[in-house]
């Protein structure tokens, strides 16, 4: 008989997880005290607990979590929590949490979440190795929405690896923050992390940056240059915008990152590195790679784990938190700290922000600085028009193309109209679209298809 135990302050929550885990070799309990399940940790015989991180009293889910994993390291411990960050995320991975989902919670995502659990403490009661994940340090970024809980998680998996991850969002969602984050956590933290954007140069330079180059390889290379991939030897490099490289770039870099070894432009050497590497791109390279414009076996190499950073319009629930972080910092700068009123952060919430949290940082550093440290209202706010930067010269995409959908938006239609056309069939599905299931999914996932109709397999 299973055992789990179910911990939250909310009565109706305990419930409703109770009705969802309910089945017939399933013993269930739960409790809204957290002192009452620190003493049922003592008492053991239980195989997963489900905990809200938040339950109203100085105690947590975290306390909850380290108590039954004091008794029982194999005890399986699913946090729940409606206001997360990433350092609590960081905190549950480190102190060995199977999940951490977010409210309100997706009741599939919850069954599937404790299922997982429980098949992995039956493989431990069987002598199997479960997984681990390494002590991790905390780290801050900005975001308490259930999207961004999902990015806090898969950072703090991420780190827990050397393999390859591939960052996904539009420009200005903060990748190159997740980046760094994921480096600052991993067992390569002591080495630097080097970034380069791969959209900023030409492919020769690009060439030159990557893997170095000898003396009088071209006009110009006066003496030998070591490449960024030598400098970040036993750290990690940062491929900004990989998605803008040309074929004869990406040819060098699937050679980088499956040989690990680089060749120096108008060297007979090549180089042996150790390097991680973590890339960014606003682009679908899926989509890309489809189409030829981008190397499959690249794309495949890079996309291991794939971390989704969502735009800011699809997270307005962070808007309030970013925009008290912002004012903070540019406070030093400006004679004191601005306040904003109620008004004006619901104002600012349902703006579109089309550049995202850069857009929103420039945004309320002009505010701050015309406040000079007193209220910003909604009459202060600029229009809504003159909020995103243009250049006089340059067309906005916006007036060029009209009400075009995005390449995202036409990915998530299409995908819809094969799923009804294939009666939501994954396996049929993944034929038509020329993808794996396990691609099937990420892309139903990307665009909120999972919690809409179940996939089904093969009859």
């Amino acid at each position: 008989m299973q055992h789990i135990l179910i911990v939250d302050d909310e009565l109706d929550t305990c419930a409703l997880l109770e009705t969802l885990l309910a089945a017939p070799d399933r013993e269930l309990e739960s409790t809204h005290d957290g002192q009452a399940a620190l003493a049922r940790a003592k008492q053991g015989g239980v195989d997963v607990v489900v905990s809200d991180v938040n339950l109203g009293t100085e105690l947590s889910g975290l306390d909850v979590l380290k108590a039954f994993r004091s008794v029982d390291p194999d005890v399986e411990v699913v946090l729940v929590s409606g206001f997360g960050s990433l350092e609590t995320a960081i905190e549950a991975v480190r102190a060995g949490a199977f999940d951490y989902i977010s409210k309100p919670f997706n009741n599939r995502e919850v069954r599937e979440t404790v299922d997982r659990a429980l098949k992995r403490r039956e493989r431990a009661r069987q002598g199997a190795e479960a997984a681990e994940f390494p002590g991790l340090p905390s780290e801050g970024i900005i975001g308490r929405s259930a999207a961004m809980l999902r990015v806090y998680k898969q950072i703090a998996q991420a780190s827990a690896s050397d393999m390859p991850v591939l960052i996904t969002g539009e420009t200005g969602t903060g990748k190159e923050l997740v980046a760094r984050a994921i480096h600052r956590h991993s067992r390569r933290a002591a080495q630097q992390l080097v970034a380069v954007n791969c959209g900023a140069l030409a492919e020769s330079l690009l060439e030159s940056e990557l893997f170095g180059h000898v003396r009088g390889s071209f006009t110009g290379a006066v003496s030998d240059k070591k490449g960024l991939f030598e400098q970040a030897h036993g750290g990690a490099i940062f491929l900004d915008e990989i998605g803008e490289t040309t074929p004869g770039v990406q040819v060098r870099l699937l050679r980088a990152i499956e040989e690990g070894e680089v060749r120096p432009v108008g060297a007979s050497r090549v180089v042996h590195v150790d390097v991680r590497v973590i890339a960014a791109t606003n682009r679908n390279l899926e989509a890309a790679s489809l189409g030829g414009a981008f190397r499959r076996d690249l794309f495949f190499r890079l996309n291991v784990m794939e971390i989704h950073v969502p735009p800011l319009r699809e997270r307005p629930d962070d808007i309030a938190p970013l925009a008290s972080h912002f004012l903070n910092a540019v406070a030093p700068r400006v004679g004191g700290p601005a306040r904003m009123t109620p008004a004006a952060v619901d104002e600012l919430a349902r703006r579109p922000w089309p550049g995202n949290v850069r857009q929103l940082e420039n945004t309320i550093e002009r505010l701050a600085l015309a406040a000079r440290g007193g209220l910003i209202d909604v009459e202060d706010l600029p229009a809504v028009e003159q909020s995103i930067q243009t250049n006089t010269n340059v067309l906005r995409p916006e007036q060029l193309f009209d009400d075009l959908p995005t390449l995202g938006e036409l990915e998530g239609r299409y995908l819809r109209h094969v799923l009804r056309a294939v009666g939501d069939n994954r396996s049929h599905a993944a034929r038509v679209l020329g993808v794996d299931r396990r691609t099937l999914y990420r892309m139903a996932e990307r665009h909120g298809l999972m919690d809409k109709a179940p996939l089904k397999d093969d009859a």
